[in-house]
């Protein structure tokens, strides 16, 4: 087993099932034209978020980690007429980017960028006591994952469904002895969502065009 039969899968995969449609190929393209790291959701996994957003019953979705918007726009399309997406993306020049894809794409009115780092804007959401979130997707710095997941608690509420992306880095995850930022962050996410009796929660390996990794899923009670 090798990255390249992984990827050559998920093209098989993504050549039958996925669906991808031109907007969501114009935002890829967009982000590589724009210089933007390619670190987006395969298609593959945008497409299940796409159906976790449409089996949860979803109105209301907060994304922590925009990037381009590739991930936001398949979220959108799951979304009922009145639904909405909050994204918060540190680097400005990202997010002027996904507000270019999103408007390209139709979802300008349902989708809100906020630009500044999370840690320091997700404050300010809970202060405009907005309707708690119905769903949460976390893919933004590893190392202040467990700040996000304390967040997406605050801002949810029963039956919030929480996705917690690259949770597996690798398989470092397992490692005790890393030092790496990111592995730290995921094991300090483990650590958090093992010990809190209001999530109800499981970790799935995945490998793919984007290598080995996972993600956190969970539902908060």
């Amino acid at each position: 087993m090798n990255a390249a039969l992984w990827g050559r899968v998920d093209d098989y995969i993504a050549d039958r099932l996925v669906n991808e449609d031109g907007a969501l190929a114009d935002a890829l393209r967009a982000n590589a034209d724009n210089g933007l790291r390619p670190i987006d959701v395969s298609a593959a996994q945008g497409k299940f978020l796409h159906l976790l957003v449409r089996m949860s019953g979803a109105r209301r979705i907060l994304e922590i980690g925009t990037l381009g918007g590739y991930s936001t726009i398949w979220m959108a399309k799951a979304l009922p007429a009145d639904g909405s997406i909050v994204t918060l993306e540190y680097e400005p020049r990202h997010a002027e980017v996904a507000r270019r894809n999103i408007e390209r794409a139709g979802y300008a009115d349902r989708i809100e960028v906020r630009v500044g780092a999370a840690a320091d804007t997700l404050p300010l959401l809970a202060a405009e006591r907005l309707q708690p979130f119905d769903f949460v997707f976390i893919d933004a710095d590893k190392p202040n994952n467990p700040v996000y997941l304390e967040w997406a608690i605050k801002l949810g509420r029963p039956g919030t469904v929480i996705v917690l992306d690259n949770v597996v880095r690798d398989g470092e995850v397992a490692n005790a002895a890393s030092r790496d930022p990111n592995v730290l962050g995921s094991r300090s996410a483990f650590e958090l969502i093992a010990a809190d009796p209001r999530l109800s929660a499981t970790a799935l390996q995945t490998v793919g065009a984007k290598g080995y990794d996972g993600f956190a899923v969970m539902i908060l009670d």
